[in-house]
């Protein structure tokens, strides 16, 4: 398989494509703070992965995607991209959805960590979960099971891949929390940081209506209103 942009060849079924560039640091640490609900409300409500569960904890994610695609149940292209891994990278794993066999556990954790990674995301399953939740290395991942992976290959580095049912793509940042895990192409985060700061405001202006009872009683009446109902 040819690689496109350096013009190595490549057995087929393996391709290892270059470090997409790293979200900024100001950008990484704006974003930390702001849930994934919001986010995902910023995007029309319909990104993000589904079924994934966290299995560190609650602490919250936010970093670099780095992705990699692996034949269901292996992990040799796993192992490859935890050497590639910088500080502040996110690996997001496409694993089929597969939940027979693990592809990551307590040992690629502690490469992960020793990378400075900031993340896991699984489309796949995990084991060691008692290892996962001491909680300092966010994780997330569709099942647990204790059944571990083969290491034959193949799989490929740096390329799209599908996750949960989200499409994320290399240098996206990827954000996670107690609801979800969101990711964002990096064209996108001025615009919709904007968005989500005000989606914030007028939140914030809610809970203190809420709190002092002078919310627009007629505001639910005017909705169904407008559906026709006769309230």
């Amino acid at each position: 398989m040819l690689d496109v942009n350096s013009n190595q060849i490549w057995p087929t079924g393996y391709m290892i494509k270059p470090m997409a560039t790293p979200v900024s640091l100001n950008w990484r640490s704006e974003f930390a703070s702001i849930p994934s609900s919001i986010i995902s409300d910023c995007l029309g409500r319909n990104i993000g992965a589904l079924g994934l569960k966290p299995y560190h904890g609650f602490k919250p994610m936010c970093g670099t995607a780095l992705t990699v695609r692996v034949r269901p149940g292996d992990n040799l292209m796993i192992l490859k991209a935890l050497q590639l891994a910088r500080p502040g990278d996110v690996l997001v794993i496409d694993g089929g959805g597969d939940l027979s066999r693990a592809v990551i556990g307590g040992l690629m954790r502690a490469m992960a960590l020793r990378a400075g990674m900031t993340g896991v995301v699984v489309n796949g399953a995990l084991r060691d979960r008692d290892e996962w939740m001491e909680g300092n290395l966010p994780v997330y991942a569709l099942g647990c099971v204790h059944r571990g992976p083969s290491s034959d290959g193949g799989g490929e580095i740096n390329v799209p891949v599908s996750c949960a049912g989200m499409v994320v793509t290399p240098g996206d940042l990827v954000v996670g929390d107690a609801d979800g895990v969101v990711a964002v192409g990096p064209a996108e985060l001025a615009a919709l940081y904007a968005r989500c700061q005000q989606l914030l405001l007028r939140e914030e202006q809610m809970r203190q209506g809420i709190a002092k009872d002078n919310l627009d009683p007629d505001r639910f009446d005017a909705l169904l209103r407008q559906k026709g109902c006769p309230v």
